[in-house]
């Protein structure tokens, strides 16, 4: 059983920022990436950053400059740094998680998602 974790969302005023935590427990094999998805009212899920675990990082156009995405292998934890924030970046912020729990094939796992509100 593979369980994520997320803390950190709450409302902040617009410029203000917010550190997201994941931390991934259970029967973990290995990890191939971790990420956050965000959804806004009326829009489709979209990716907002993700990190490989060769430490690769993608980020989402609208976040670049503004967002920080980081993990800590030892902890099976990936982390969100959310800074500048604005109104448009409210939504409800899902962890990710791609990983192997055993030699077979890899599945995603998710966050039960943690709400961001930025107030202008």
């Amino acid at each position: 059983q593979v369980q994520l974790v997320e803390s950190g969302g709450g409302l902040v005023q617009a410029g203000g920022s917010l550190r997201l935590s994941c931390a991934a427990s259970g029967s973990i094999f290995s990890i191939n990436a971790m990420g956050w998805y965000r959804q806004a009212p009326g829009k489709q899920r979209e990716l907002v950053a993700a990190i490989t675990s060769g430490g690769s990082t993608n980020y989402a156009d609208s976040v670049k400059g503004r967002f920080t995405i980081s993990r800590d292998n030892a902890k099976n934890t990936v982390y969100l740094q959310m800074n500048s924030l604005k109104p448009e970046d409210t939504a409800v912020y899902y962890c990710n998680a791609d990983l192997y729990t055993g030699w077979g094939a890899p599945n995603d796992y998710w966050g039960q998602g943690t709400q961001v509100t930025v107030s202008s």
